[in-house]
């Protein structure tokens, strides 16, 4: 009877510690999320999700995307999308000054912005046109 005891016992712990270490690791096999099967290319319907090419469904992952990159704005459209993103959002601003960096292996904006009293904001502006506040207002 104790021998008994101690195997269902034994497979007990085992089948819980395998249910909980299953439960702890989920559906990704321990990887981090968004490394799914779809990962360095492996082709449709091997995404985390399972949705579609490459991981979470991105065709970038699998080559299956455009072959270009969009194209970059150049400074004068920064200027211009600084401009209308103040219109929007900074009534009293006026762009001051921008300035080019590169991130990434492609160029980005800093846009330096000039309050009614004297305030000064800054904006970055990635390469294809998207605006992005950077910090808050400073005296």
């Amino acid at each position: 009877m104790k021998r008994l005891v101690s195997v269902v016992l034994a497979i007990a712990v085992v089948t819980v510690l395998a249910g909980a270490a299953w439960a702890f690791m989920g559906p990704g096999g321990g990887r981090p999320m968004g490394m799914g099967g779809g990962m360095m290319g492996m082709g449709p319907g091997h995404g985390a999700s399972g949705a579609g090419p490459g991981a979470s469904g991105c065709p970038g992952m699998t080559g299956t995307g455009p072959a270009v990159a969009p194209a970059q704005i150049t400074e004068e459209k920064a200027k211009e999308v600084a401009k209308a993103y103040v219109e929007k959002y900074f009534q009293g601003f006026t762009v001051e000054r921008v300035l080019p960096f590169t991130g990434m292996h492609h160029t980005m904006y800093t846009v330096e912005l000039k309050g009614p009293k004297g305030e000064t904001r800054t904006l970055h502006i990635n390469p294809w046109g998207n605006v992005m506040p950077f910090g808050g207002p400073v005296s």
